[in-house]
């Protein structure tokens, strides 16, 4: 079997939703996978690099001659099947997926799995994605071939199905639902208050202190302009409110730092240092706009904020989070007409959120959904 991305450069999230989901279901089902990823010529040899430390089998190439002409590199992935004679590809996203489909039953490959990451017709018409216009008038009917042609499939969210029943008429049974999961080193360690204190005091918070964080990208459909009112009804409301961005530069972050400088700062940390700042933090943020985009996306950064104890802010309407979050009880749900009424949860809450997650979003959370998805392609 092979797993084959198409246009994905190495990230957090390709380390977490690819390699390590390939090296879980060797190591607990068993199972051989070959990664085959085609990635851009831009800094090709360090990103080749990365991805080869994370999965040394790999086979990595660069997209021929570049993303949009994905047509190209159809003949080479059918070359590397004639050689390795899988027989079956699971593909993430759509382009992945067609290709895989045009080389199906012309050589050993006879069933495709679509690992449907999001909407992506839906993504490429709300947002400003830079691709051609030919390439955006063509992707509905590649996403719809995409998910009614495939042997099986993987969606994120129940919400992305229920999407697909209603776009595309999908009317199968034939997949799994499989959140973006924690990496599988996540291993729970509770929480007690000194060491709370502690952690905050080292980045310079005080007990008075209440701190929310927005962790990720600056990207459009993290809809920061609905940000922006919230935070300036939580900053207004006490000096002691404070706001941390992890997050890449944005004129909105800038002008809440200018504004507020004592209460509002911007980080940049290496992965591995994430989860011990959002420690020392209170709340997380997750506020998108209601597109399409939006109502079906599994964002990793939920189970992120859950891992440290954090409750979430969250939209309406967010995949399948929103209602989770009010099943749970494990943070609020914010709309537009509501001011932020926040405090601090006590450590034993925070605890109880860590297990949360364990129980819902850890990889071995999801082995039943693993264990079916492998049993379907062998």
């Amino acid at each position: 079997m092979i797993y084959f991305t198409y246009g994905e450069p190495p990230s957090g999230v390709f380390f977490s939703q690819v390699t390590d989901v390939l090296n879980y279901l060797e190591e607990k089902h068993h199972c051989s996978i070959r990664l085959v990823a085609f990635i851009s010529l831009h800094d090709f040899s360090k990103k080749k690099k990365e991805i080869l430390n994370h999965r040394k089998n790999a086979i990595v190439l660069p997209m021929l001659p570049k993303a949009p002409y994905w047509k190209f590199s159809v003949l080479t992935l059918w070359f590397i099947c004639l050689f390795l004679k899988p027989q079956a590809v699971i593909a993430r996203n759509v382009i992945a997926a067609n290709m895989a489909l045009r080389i199906k039953n012309k050589c050993s490959v006879k069933k495709v799995c679509f690992d449907g990451r999001g909407a992506m017709k839906a993504e490429w018409t709300e947002y400003p994605i830079p691709v051609p216009s030919s390439w955006k008038n063509n992707i509905r009917q590649l996403e719809n071939n995409a998910v009614n042609n495939s042997y099986f499939r993987i969606a994120v969210t129940q919400k992305l199905v229920e999407h697909w029943q209603s776009e595309y008429h999908y009317s199968s049974t034939k997949h799994v639902v499989i959140p973006c999961t924690l990496n599988s080193n996540f291993k729970v360690k509770e929480l007690d208050a000194a060491e709370i204190n502690e952690i905050r005091s080292s980045y310079g918070f005080n007990n008075e202190d209440l701190v929310l964080v927005y962790s990720g990208s600056a990207s459009g459909w993290q809809s920061f302009a609905l940000l922006k009112p919230l935070m300036l009804d939580f900053l207004q409301q006490t000096q002691n409110n404070k706001l941390v961005f992890l997050s890449n530069e944005d004129a909105i972050i800038q002008s809440l730092i200018n504004e507020f400088p004592n209460q509002v700062s911007r980080k940049w940390l290496k992965h591995e240092e994430v989860t011990s700042f959002l420690v020392a933090c209170d709340w997380g943020i997750l506020i998108r706009e209601q597109s399409v985009t939006n109502k079906v996306a599994s964002p990793t950064k939920f189970a992120e904020y859950l891992s440290a104890g954090l409750p979430v802010i969250i939209s309406e309407n967010l995949g399948d989070y929103t209602e989770f979050v009010k099943n749970n009880d494990c943070g609020i749900i914010y709309t537009e007409q509501k001011s932020l009424s926040i405090s601090k949860k006590p450590f034993l809450e925070r605890n109880r959120l860590i297990h949360l997650v364990q129980q819902n979003w850890t990889k071995s959370a999801q082995d039943g959904q693993y264990k079916k998805l492998i049993e379907e392609l062998l």
